[in-house]
């Protein structure tokens, strides 16, 4: 009895149980990260397609995903085990849904035939199918004529080709129709804020007419050119027959990708497995959003985070540094460390209303009117956009930098600034010299910590500034190449919108799996870049006690 007293009052038993709450902290996050990463990225591999015959005759082409035992209760009351198997039937603008769950004894053949081919669809998702024939330049080859495959690789590639060729003609008819959409726009608003001016009304219609004259032979030829793309790909197309005997003529530009998952050795699945990674990482999404890459999203959080990070860590300082280096010790500057501890427990979407009343209408509406009237009613920064954004979460973010910076501050030894001040040294050179070097890894403590509320938030967004697809960067070649006031796309938000959002949950569960390692991986690089700089800083400065 006396050893367990004095096993206690030594403290061990507080030693084992904070080493047994990291331990079972450390197997939580790792189950939670391997969970994410076997239901995420298994679905980049190509798994082989099966045809299976049922005993009521119809059959399936369909990716078998997992086996399951179900308990079941016959009409007379008794229960039986029943094993049920999950399969991917695709095909969703014949079956309108991609799952199915069918009993194991309604089976009657499971076969894994060579010639099933996987179409991944710009649109409805994946088509499985067996290709019957495919017409291509004036001709019909069949799946039995020799090179069929090859031709068909051609073909696919001729179609894409095609494709590229005729948006990019469209981009260039919008080129040359913009001068005309600009003038156009301002005779609008002049007639509806300016109607008494007739004459300059009259002048933007002439030069209207006079540029439209200009331009009438080229927006031709232009249509002309995309009008033989849209003639040219419409003659390229497959006949495909579905599993239930459906036939389906499948234009290829609307295919993204095809291949023949049962007719592929390891070496190239493993090659297919890699490429669609790299899309996800560098590519666009489609299908409302529950295919393709999340880029864009990427792109955002990053964005937002690094200008989330330049507006807080100034204020944050100095907002420290006054309260602890000027301001006079007293019942205000309680009662403001007390706010500040406050701040920090007020819910996120307080902070998007604020975001929204004060920084989108107040201050992006006045900055409309002084600076952008003619563009008026049209908004420029009087509406949701990356900058309003991450300044909202900066202000969600302040009250750690500060308290943190705090603690830097109050770490350094008094005997250190004394002797700077002892030798001649003004307030601001030794708080230049002595308390920020000093000070800087509690600071970039309070940076570490506001990343990873920042990156993961998602409810202030919401509301000023994130969509659910943004068409253009804020960030590109065109002058002045940031554009703040766009809106942008969050690996947060993107989450939601296709975990909650979507039309088809089940489908865009890959997706969400892989995003939400994504957002992980982004914030664990953030931070570790920061701890990297917080113990260089540390080893250089070894008086401070953080």
């Amino acid at each position: 009895m006396k050893k367990i007293i004095t096993f206690w009052k030594k403290g061990d038993s507080y030693i084992l149980l904070t080493a047994g709450g990291l331990l079972f902290s450390l197997a939580m996050v790792i189950f939670m990260i391997s969970i994410i990463l076997i239901k995420g990225f298994a679905s980049f591999y190509a798994n082989d397609v099966a045809e299976i015959k049922m005993k009521d005759n119809s059959i399936y082409l369909a990716e078998i995903l997992e086996t399951e035992e179900v308990v079941l209760q016959s009409e007379s009351g008794k229960t039986y085990n029943q094993k049920q198997i999950n399969i991917k039937i695709a095909n969703r603008d014949i079956f309108d849904q991609d799952f199915k769950w069918i009993n194991s004894n309604e089976i009657s053949k499971i076969e894994y035939p060579q010639n099933v081919t996987v179409f991944e669809r710009w649109e409805y998702g994946n088509l499985i199918a067996y290709v019957k024939n495919l017409n291509y330049n004036g001709k019909v080859y069949q799946t039995r004529d020799k090179d069929f495959w090859d031709i068909f690789s051609s073909a696919f590639e001729k179609s894409e080709e095609n494709k590229s060729e005729k948006e990019n003609l469209e981009e260039e008819l919008n080129d040359v129709l913009s001068p005309i959409s600009e003038i156009q726009r301002e005779i609008s608003l002049m007639e509806i804020n300016f109607p008494w001016k007739t004459k300059e009304i009259e002048k933007l219609k002439q030069q209207e007419e006079i540029l439209q004259a200009e331009i009438n032979s080229q927006i031709e030829q232009l249509n002309q050119k995309i009008e033989q793309k849209v003639i040219e790909n419409s003659e390229i197309y497959a006949t495909v027959q579905a599993g239930d005997g459906t036939e389906i003529t499948l234009p290829l530009e609307k295919v993204y990708r095809f291949y023949r998952p049962n007719d592929m050795n390891f070496i190239s699945k493993s090659g297919l497995y890699l490429t669609r990674i790299w899309e996800f990482l560098v590519e666009e999404p489609r299908e409302s959003n529950t295919e393709g890459g999340v880029f864009p999203a990427i792109f955002g959080t990053v964005m937002m985070v690094i200008l989330m990070s330049i507006a807080v860590v100034p204020f944050g300082v100095l907002a420290a540094l006054y309260l602890n280096e000027y301001a006079k010790q007293g019942f205000v500057t309680r009662l403001i460390r007390l706010a500040i501890a406050n701040l920090a427990g007020v819910p996120s979407i307080v902070y998007g209303i604020f975001g929204l009343g004060f920084f989108i209408y107040f201050l992006g509406g006045t900055i409309d009117q002084l600076f952008f009237s003619s563009k008026l009613p049209e908004p420029t920064l009087g509406t949701g956009g990356i900058l309003w954004a991450s300044l909202t979460l900066s202000l969600l973010t302040l009250p750690v930098v500060v308290v943190a910076t705090e603690e830097g501050i109050l770490a350094v030894p008094k005997a250190n600034k004394d002797g700077a001040l002892a030798l001649g040294a003004t307030k601001w050179q030794m708080i230049r010299k002595i308390v920020l070097p000093n000070a800087m890894p509690g600071i970039l403590t309070g940076v570490i910590l506001a990343i990873s509320r920042g990156a993961g938030e998602v409810a202030p967004l919401m509301i000023t500034g994130v969509v659910k697809l943004a068409p253009t960067l804020p960030f590109d070649t065109t002058f002045p190449f940031f554009h703040l006031d766009r809106k942008f796309m969050h690996l947060g938000f993107h989450i939601y919108d296709v975990g909650f959002q979507s039309p088809n949950v089940e489908a865009s569960l890959p997706m969400v799996y892989t995003t939400a390692l994504l957002l992980i991986f982004i914030v664990i690089t953030l931070n570790l870049s920061a701890i990297f700089l917080r113990n260089y800083l540390r080893k250089k400065f070894k008086t401070s006690a953080f």
